[in-house]
């Protein structure tokens, strides 16, 4: 019989954004017993990025219950994958070109540790807390500073032979179109995600002499046009209408290849509610496959983003095989 009071019943939870990088300790149901963040742009060099990370998780599992209580680490970034164990060539991150992530984290901790594409976690957390528990086939669409997805098939994720399966951000929409972070010209992230957004909020204001309280805005993101679409603003309405229809062709083309049950939208433009979501059903209807029309579900994640963020890598960690220096 193996002996019970050997086995670790909680996981560190890591999820890294462009802004911020939260940790959180997760228990085997999924609580979260407690979480701090940094910013991550403080730190440029990834090396101390590295060392401030292994300090804070080191930190907050000493302050709950001791670091000898957690089995693993799980770490949710863009542009990582599960396969390499790398973030590669992250388009919206500080770091450029190969991080051996997983290794550097494994070497000074100690412990398993598992890397996964943010997209992949969020949709990970969004089946096991969210939206999509219960469903066989979805996909999840992270949509703010970039766009990024994960679709499961028969109840699993679909990871690709490199783990970057769901970059639907960077399927081409315009030929020879926006230059985007990747490096390429007409991507659909540029079109749909922040910069975007804000870069049609130009194009609108520039093909129109109407007034706008986009003109005079000291800070122009998707929270302040749909903050203006709430008071009428007619060109801030056409921004997000705009942004729906081109959405709305790129998930057409991406559900006629995989057949999804319902799209589930998580990150801060998708809080921009039916100034955004109203043209990207219409544009989804009138584009997608005749014999889908009208079964796919578009939904909004009712989940907070940074907690479903921080399980969903939590989950990770529980999947990767135990390892420990310390035993």
């Amino acid at each position: 019989m193996q002996n019970t009071s050997n086995i670790k019943r909680r996981v560190v939870g890591v999820d890294i954004s462009n802004a911020r990088t939260t940790i959180a300790i997760v228990d085997v149901r999924g609580n979260i017993i407690a979480h701090s963040y940094f910013d991550t742009s403080d730190y440029l060099d990834i090396n101390l990025f590295v060392a401030k990370l292994t300090e804070e998780i080191m930190m907050l599992a000493e302050e709950n219950g001791g670091y000898e209580n957690i089995r693993s680490i799980g770490i949710s970034a863009p542009s990582a994958s599960v396969i390499t164990g790398c973030i590669e060539n992250a388009a919206n991150l500080p770091w450029k070109g190969m991080i051996p992530l997983q290794a550097m984290m494994r070497d000074r901790l100690g412990l398993a540790v598992a890397l996964g594409n943010d997209a992949h976690s969020s949709a990970l957390g969004e089946k096991m807390y969210g939206s999509a528990h219960g469903m066989k086939n979805f996909i999840v669409i992270s949509l703010g500073v970039g766009l990024g997805s994960c679709f499961f098939s028969e109840g699993h994720s679909h990871e690709g032979v490199n783990g970057y399966a769901g970059e639907f951000g960077h399927t081409c929409l315009i030929d020879q179109g926006r230059e985007c972070g990747c490096g390429r010209k007409g991507c659909l992230e540029a079109y749909v995600a922040a910069a975007g957004i804000f870069q049609t909020a130009q194009e609108v204001m520039e093909q129109s002499d109407e007034p706008s309280f986009m003109r005079q805005a000291e800070q122009l993101t998707p929270r302040v046009i749909k903050e203006f679409c709430d008071a009428g603003d007619a060109l801030a309405i056409e921004t997000f209408r705009r942004t729906g229809y081109m959405l709305g062709i790129g998930l057409a083309n991406y559900a006629a290849i995989v057949n999804p049950e319902a799209i589930i939208f998580t990150g801060g433009v998708s809080h921009a509610g039916h100034w955004l979501f109203d043209p990207l059903c219409e544009s989804f209807e009138s584009h997608i496959f005749g014999n889908m029309r009208g079964k796919v579900k578009i939904l909004v994640s009712e989940l907070n983003d940074r907690e479903r963020d921080v399980l969903g890598a939590s989950a990770l960690a529980w999947e990767v095989p135990e390892y420990s220096l310390f035993k």
